[in-house]
C-alpha cells in the first residue's frame, strides 16, 4: 500500500492509502490530463476521434535485463458503444526496443488502438507490438489534419510522454499481455476474464478511481468526436 496525495482538474484526492493497482489507475489519470495540457503538441484530434482502444502505461523504465527493452504496467481502455470508456483492464508490457530520447531513463506509453482485432488478441493471451499487429509512431499536432495512414494503415499508434513533450515513438518488439493479478486485486478478488472486464459485465464494481478514469476519457476524447 502507498499513501499519496492526487491532484485533478477538477477536484483533489485527499492522502489516503492506495493499492498498488490503485496507484496504477491514478497514474494514468495524470497521464491523460497532461496529454490535455499540451494540445498543440499531443495526439491528433483525427486519431482521437476514431480511437477504439487506448492503452495508458505510466513510467516505462529500461529494463537491464532485456536486451535494449522496457518494461512497464499500465491500463486498457475501450470505447462502448455509447461512446463511453470501458473498466479499465490491467496490462504488461515487456521487451522491445523503444525509440526514446537519448538519455531517458523512463517515460510514460499511451497506445492508440483502431480496431477491436489488436484488442482480441490481446485479451486471449498477448501481441507482440509489430509482429502480431500493424504498429506506427504516432503523429504529433492534435490540430493536424488526419493523414492517409491515419485514416486507413496502422492498427496500434504509439507515443511517449517525457520531459513534459510527447512524441512518436516506435516499441517493435515489444509484448503486451493482461495482469491478471492486478485484475484480480483491483476488482476484489473477483476473477474475471480481460473480455469481461473490457466488454462483458457493465455491473461490475470497482474503486472509485476508475470511474474517474473513464469520465475523464470520455470528456477528452467527446471532445474531438
Amino acid at each position: 500500500m502507498t499513501s499519496v496525495s492526487y491532484a485533478f482538474r477538477s477536484n483533489v484526492i485527499e492522502e489516503k492509502s492506495l493499492s498498488a493497482e490503485e496507484d496504477r489507475v491514478y497514474k494514468a489519470i495524470e497521464v491523460i490530463e497532461e496529454m490535455v495540457e499540451i494540445p498543440e503538441e499531443g495526439i491528433p484530434e483525427a486519431l482521437l476521434s476514431k480511437a477504439y482502444g487506448i492503452a495508458i502505461i505510466p513510467k516505462v523504465i529500461k529494463a537491464a535485463w532485456v536486451v535494449g527493452g522496457r518494461y512497464g504496467k499500465g491500463v486498457l481502455l475501450v470505447r462502448t458503444e455509447s461512446g463511453r470508456w470501458s473498466h479499465p483492464c490491467f496490462i504488461k508490457i515487456a521487451g522491445g526496443s523503444v525509440g526514446w530520447q537519448i538519455g531517458v531513463q523512463s517515460a510514460d506509453i499511451i497506445l492508440v488502438f483502431k480496431r477491436r482485432k489488436s484488442i482480441d488478441s490481446i485479451t486471449e493471451g498477448k501481441i507482440t507490438l509489430g509482429a502480431d499487429a500493424g504498429l506506427a509512431a504516432g503523429p504529433v499536432g492534435r490540430r493536424a489534419e488526419a493523414s492517409t495512414d491515419i485514416e486507413l494503415e496502422a492498427e496500434i499508434y504509439s507515443y511517449s510522454k517525457s520531459r513534459g513533450l510527447f512524441a512518436g515513438v516506435s516499441i517493435e518488439g515489444a509484448a503486451i499481455q493482461i495482469d491478471k493479478e492486478a485484475n484480480a486485486n483491483f476488482y476484489d478478488g473477483d476473477y474475471l476474464s480481460a473480455h469481461d472486464i473490457l466488454f462483458g459485465k457493465e455491473r461490475i464494481k470497482p474503486p472509485e478511481v476508475a470511474e474517474k478514469l473513464r469520465k475523464i476519457l470520455t470528456e477528452y476524447t467527446s471532445t474531438y468526436l
